[in-house]
């Protein structure tokens, strides 16, 4: 065709496009850096086999005139200059040290070391030697070193492709030691952060105690490791139990921490026999004082004493989500909303409200966070309230049972979308 022509490749050309292409091949397999340098440098000796000796060096932490051999085709031992930087020799000043402080390719093809040079072990018997920089942020960090024992070995033809290729090698190998590092440290903050969950759930109650006439299960999940969701009971004076469910907002470590903070606080109130509103007011007093301040942190509760003679509930929330009451005759669902005031945290002029409920055999109680009725499906829209009550009115009075059931309902409704916040459930049925 006319303007078009065709290049027959040369045996030799087609031979080296191999070698380069099974090169390519084996170093993209590999996942450590260490091998990756041994595959390359193997490879290398096989297409430029008249390189009688190579080094590499590197002066990154260090200043002139000081650098480290990281490499050096004469050793028997391989060392990997990532995980033992403290085998590699370190030299100062000589021939070298002028090399990679240059911070430019060099050809030297009538080399003569004095003997007195800090690197003449190195460099000795060795004529000709082609210096190829390693640039990082414009400085020639790390250098790679070819020798031959013949003189005038190295052709200025040739070294633009070879300060190319180094190069282009070099970020190659940044790049996967900077991911085997970040996969090591995320590993590490992933145990820090398993550690942390586990003393988070320590603070839960291990079992669920065993209060006269209320049936009680419960529900803890978190949306990462650790979450900031937290209930527990308390025995009190008379026969009287406190019920606390809390959200501290945020998630992750800070919010666990700060869970822990409010488990802390609740249990060195002063004091057995309390109102709801004694132990917020407590709370929230604590948390201005020595915790929260500025951070813009706080935190959603709801206090409840129940009185197991009386089956009297008198509660006080500050800014969490109204307990759902399923009368037990009925079926009507109804929220215990008459306590409210602010979120924890957030005043210290906090001063809590009170207000009570006469419950009966075969009422249901329903204490939950936002992660339950907030939980998104797959177009985004969220669980809501509105789905929380139909599961809860179709659903036996066994609390276990509840419990369960909302957990299925939540998580048939997100198609497996992940938890964007951490979701509680406290279930309690009288009998």
């Amino acid at each position: 065709m006319t303007g078009e022509f065709t290049s027959v490749p040369t045996p030799n050309s087609i031979r080296r496009l191999n070698q380069i292409m099974e090169t390519m091949r084996e170093l993209s397999l590999q996942t450590d850096p260490q091998a990756m340098v041994r595959e390359y440098y193997e490879r290398m000796r096989q297409v430029n086999p008249q390189i009688d000796r190579r080094l590499a060096m590197s002066r990154r932490e260090l200043s002139y005139p000081d650098f480290l051999i990281t490499r050096y085709s004469e050793w028997e031992d391989d060392i990997d200059p990532w995980k033992e930087p403290e085998r590699l020799p370190l030299l100062s000043g000589g021939i070298l040290a002028e090399l990679i402080y240059g911070n430019e390719p060099r050809i030297i093809n009538n080399l003569n070391v004095s003997p007195d040079d800090p690197a003449y072990e190195y460099l000795e018997g060795q004529h000709s030697l082609q210096a190829i920089p390693l640039l990082d942020q414009g400085l020639s960090l790390n250098m790679s070193l070819h020798m031959r024992r013949v003189p005038n070995g190295f052709s200025y033809e040739n070294l633009p492709e070879s300060v190319w290729l180094a190069n282009l090698f070099g970020r190659a190998t940044s790049t996967l030691v900077l991911a085997e590092r970040l996969k090591e440290a995320y590993e590490e903050i992933d145990r820090e952060l398993k550690a942390v969950a586990r003393i988070q759930r320590s603070l839960l109650p291990i079992k669920l105690p065993q209060i006269p006439r209320m049936k009680l299960a419960a529900s803890y999940q978190t949306a990462r490791r650790a979450g900031g969701d937290y209930y527990d009971f308390f025995p009190l004076g008379g026969g009287l139990w406190g019920l606390l469910i809390a959200d501290v907002s945020g998630h992750g470590t800070p919010a666990a921490v700060m869970m822990a903070v409010m488990h802390s606080i609740a249990h060195t109130f002063p004091g057995s026999t309390i109102t709801p509103g004694a132990m917020l007011n407590y709370l929230n007093d604590r948390l201005c004082q020595h915790y929260v301040g500025n951070t813009g942190t706080f935190v959603t509760a709801f206090y409840a004493i129940f009185d197991p003679q009386t089956l009297r509930l008198t509660y006080s929330s500050a800014g969490h989500n109204p307990p759902r009451l399923r009368r037990g005759d009925s079926g009507k669902i109804s929220s215990l909303i008459h306590a409210q005031h602010f979120p924890l945290g957030v005043m210290h002029s906090f001063r809590a409200v009170e207000a009570a409920i006469d419950l009966r055999p075969g009422d249901q109680l329903v204490l939950y966070t936002d992660g339950i009725v907030e939980a998104a499906g797959p177009d985004q829209e969220l669980y809501s309230l509105s789905r929380l009550d139909h599961e809860i009115s179709n659903t036996s009075l066994d609390p276990e049972q509840t419990v369960q059931t909302l957990l299925n309902s939540v998580a048939e409704f997100s198609c497996g979308t992940p938890a964007s916040d951490d979701r509680t459930l406290v279930v309690g049925t009288i009998v």
